[in-house]
């Protein structure tokens, strides 16, 4: 079967798009985008050409656009072309990596182009086989877990890959006879980026080893894709068990999960799409489970708390988290109900009062970090003046405060200790004396 039937008929088998859908080619002038056109032009389909100029290599990237659009006129179809000076969008976003920019900036215009089409359209990128190989390896070494073992899947979402099934080598052959002419890249020779260097360094001396290591790979995805299947049916059933949402917040009963079977890989697949690290899915959140109330650790985005016989998922802020973990190295610190301003200060200064917007805080005795939250009913604190503890709602009674007031109420909370009913009255525990050292200022407004 010549590549041509080939690339139709995986289309077909994998029910990618149909032959009434408008495409988007992602083109970078290389063999394999070069290829994906001719395949896409001989077959018929209703392509339009998409060739992203990120001005990374001179005169190259300017070579690149030039030669896509005479592609673009050589098939008589349109081409469009992003624009950008990467380097400066990555310093203006605080990115490291142009590999991360670019793609940051690629994706977001390929889904711009297709939002304007008003739906129906998918994006094909030329992805192929040897590529996918390469990305199973890398998240092999990275810990993906089963689903990173399956590689790139030929359709996700509106992005297509209709050349997995072929090899490079398959691209180089057909391109060679057909009389395809294609640009290189200068970049895809450094072994500095992570795909280069299993490209050209690790799955080589597999080959010596292995010399049928690519065909081989590439059938246990095939293998891994089935697997990951039935994998996901099984784990999305106990997951739906164990998981109950509050508003943005997930609640997990404990002993729930330790009952559940197998345990480090329900973690795993819990906890890794809140950004947990597979490091912390490990040791970390196992720790957790059996750790005292008021233990948590945090992802990029989300808090992991151990409340009592729970674990709650909760945002960080600006994501309408219920709590707010303050490091010591906060001195501002927005939240739902206003703004925390935190000050370390030799001496205490100021007049010193019961009920105000500022609590005067021994720092000695403060332990970071800090967790700041709406109050619940059963807390307790020992009001300022007073040696004996009070339960927030008798407070709330005391004080005369109506029922909208009182759903207003956010606390300063530390070791499972709060430490100042915000804006109301600081615990008694926490107050200033003449051993104090150091004070700890907290004002809050808005």
């Amino acid at each position: 079967m010549d590549l041509l039937e080939a690339f139709k008929n995986y289309i077909t088998r994998e029910r990618l798009f149909t032959s009434g859908d408008r495409l988007l080619l992602a083109v970078s002038g290389g063999l394999d985008s070069v290829v994906l056109c001719e395949l896409a032009y001989r077959a018929g389909f209703n392509f339009t050409i998409a060739h992203c100029n990120f001005h990374l290599r001179g005169a190259e990237s300017d070579r690149d656009e030039a030669f896509v659009r005479q592609l673009g006129t050589r098939y008589g179809h349109e081409v469009l072309v992003a624009s950008w000076d990467t380097k400066a969008y990555a310093a203006e976003n605080n990115i490291s990596s142009m590999q991360v920019a670019a793609r940051i900036l690629r994706y977001e215009w390929f889904a711009e182009v297709l939002d304007g089409w008003g739906g129906g359209g998918a994006l094909l990128t030329a992805h192929h086989r040897d590529d996918n190989v390469e990305t199973m390896l890398m998240n092999f070494f990275r810990g993906t877990g089963i689903a990173g073992l399956r590689g790139m899947l030929p359709r996700q979402g509106r992005i297509v890959r209709p050349l997995l099934f072929a090899s490079r080598v398959g691209l180089e052959d057909f391109a060679g006879a057909e009389g395809l002419a294609w640009v290189e890249d200068s970049s895809n020779e450094s072994d500095i980026y992570t795909r280069n260097f299993f490209r050209h360094q690790v799955i080589p001396l597999i080959r010596q080893a292995y010399p049928m290591v690519s065909g081989n790979l590439a059938d246990n995805i095939d293998v891994f894709r089935d697997i990951e299947t039935v994998y996901r049916r099984s784990i999305d059933a106990q997951i739906r068990k164990l998981v109950e949402h509050k508003g943005s917040e997930v609640h997990i009963p404990v002993w729930k999960l330790l009952k559940s079977e197998p345990l480090p890989t329900l973690i795993y697949e819990l906890f890794t799409p809140y950004g947990f690290t597979p490091g912390q899915t490990g040791s970390g959140i196992g720790a957790l489970l059996h750790s005292p109330s008021g233990k948590y650790i945090c992802s990029a985005t989300h808090r992991l708390l151990k409340d009592r016989r729970w674990l709650i998922i909760s945002p960080l802020e600006g994501g309408g988290a219920a709590t707010v973990v303050i490091e010591k190295d906060r001195s501002i610190v927005d939240y739902a109900a206003g703004r925390l301003t935190l000050e370390w200060l030799p001496e205490s200064t100021g007049q010193l009062t019961t009920e105000s917007p500022v609590a005067w805080l021994d720092a000695g005795q403060i332990d970071f970090p800090l967790l700041l939250r709406p109050w619940k009913p059963g807390d307790y604190f020992y009001p300022l003046g007073m040696r004996k503890k009070k339960k927030l709602a008798r407070f709330f009674i005391d004080q005369k405060l109506s029922l909208a007031e009182k759903e207003k109420v956010w606390v300063l909370e530390m070791n499972k200790k709060i430490i100042w009913v915000v804006g109301r009255r600081i615990d008694d525990r926490f107050k200033l004396t003449n051993a104090t050292r150091q004070v700890l200022r907290i004002t809050v407004s808005g």
